[in-house]
């Protein structure tokens, strides 16, 4: 059966089993009937394939044409997919993405939710209502108690994220809106920007963790460069540690505006490696969430950049064999004076270059998972 017929009769399924998946994210479940359940590492060297296939611009927009649309061009099927869950007020405020999941398990993937506590859609500023402070004064806990509890009742794995590059200053969660380097919060040894961020996010799984929703998978989803470069933006900082985390993400970028150097996928992570590396001290699986890189031939080849990432991927002597999943970021959008392509399709040469890359066996599609020990 060749790739295209096959996603063919997906689409035919898709309707049937967006139905069943729909009883099954509103059924109830008792406690007693809940199984602990995690995403674990692929064997024998894999890496999971997975993606962004391109909700819009809101990054929420969840459609299965997308889903499909994206495995079509890879001529691969991914196992998870990444999209954001904003907590704007036109959206419902801090809300369980029901419809969005319920979409995602009927293509037969799993959900990667990235909670995103903004009510504006603005980089670089503080945001005027989810201020770490308010989420540690319990203000948001009835709401995130919902949150938990819509979570339990689906009967599939979650993968979930809170305060996605908490190590950049253009999100609202970053420590820079938060007290930054000042020590005058908590414990007098550790900055109050990231320490404050650390226990919202403990907060936050504390609560899912009361009501039941053992059927998460916790990523902390860091930038792979620090900006600002300060010690209190550091990302050990802000992670809260071993017993709350499963996954360590990060997002790794080249070129994203005409004006930046045209950096290798391999120089940007290997040049950040030992912090990444040493964010757990138990050895947390790591993931690229979120990777790509721009179309502009003027300063890069992007098929190239493609092919030599994913040769880092496999061979690279630094962190070659512990990448155990990567998510391509599939999207464009337009800056002030410029369009910025990242799809895999923004030239027939980068496309044929992941597709080339992604065929091998090392790269796989469906996802493992186990109860937690």
């Amino acid at each position: 059966m060749s790739f295209f017929v096959y996603l063919n009769m997906k689409k035919i399924l898709f309707l049937s089993l967006l139905f069943v998946t729909f009883l099954s994210c509103k059924k109830t479940n008792g406690k007693d009937e809940i199984t602990s359940i995690k995403l674990i590492p692929p064997e024998d060297g894999g890496i999971y394939h997975n993606a962004y296939p391109d909700f819009d611009d809101t990054e929420d927009q969840v459609k299965a044409d997308s889903i499909l649309h994206f495995e079509q061009l890879a001529q691969k099927e991914i196992g998870w997919v990444f999209f954001s869950n904003n907590w704007l007020p036109e959206k419902g405020g801090i809300h369980f993405p029901s419809g969005e999941v319920e979409i995602i398990h009927a293509a037969g993937k799993t959900p990667y939710i990235r909670m995103m506590p903004r009510s504006v859609f603005e980089e670089g500023i503080a945001d005027p209502v989810y201020t770490m402070d308010r989420f540690l004064n319990g203000e948001f806990d009835s709401d995130l108690r919902q949150w938990a509890q819509k979570a339990k009742s689906c009967d599939f794995p979650l993968l979930v994220e809170f305060g996605t590059e908490m190590n950049g200053f253009w999100f609202p969660w970053n420590g820079m809106w938060n007290g930054a380097g000042e020590t005058a919060f908590g414990n007098p040894d550790e900055y109050d920007g990231p320490e404050k961020f650390k226990k919202v996010y403990r907060r936050i799984i504390d609560i899912c963790r009361d009501e039941g929703a053992e059927n998460i998978t916790w990523f902390f989803h860091v930038n792979g460069e620090n900006d600002p470069e300060t010690d209190w933006n550091k990302m050990k900082n802000y992670y809260p540690g071993d017993d709350y985390i499963d996954w360590i993400g990060v997002s790794i970028y080249g070129a994203l505006e005409s004006s930046e150097p045209w950096r290798s996928f391999e120089e940007v992570l290997t040049e950040n490696w030992e912090e990444i590396e040493n964010i757990s001290t138990e050895n947390k699986p790591v993931a690229i969430v979120e990777w790509g890189v721009m179309e502009n031939p003027s300063a890069g080849n992007k098929a190239q950049w493609i092919s030599d990432a994913f040769h880092s991927l496999t061979e690279s002597s630094v962190y070659a064999g512990q990448i155990k999943a990567i998510s391509y970021w599939n999207e464009a959008w337009e800056n002030e004076n410029e369009f910025v392509n990242l799809r895999l399709d923004s030239s027939p040469e980068s496309l044929e270059s992941y597709r080339n890359r992604i065929l091998s066996s090392i790269f796989i599609s469906k996802l493992e998972f186990k109860e937690k020990e």
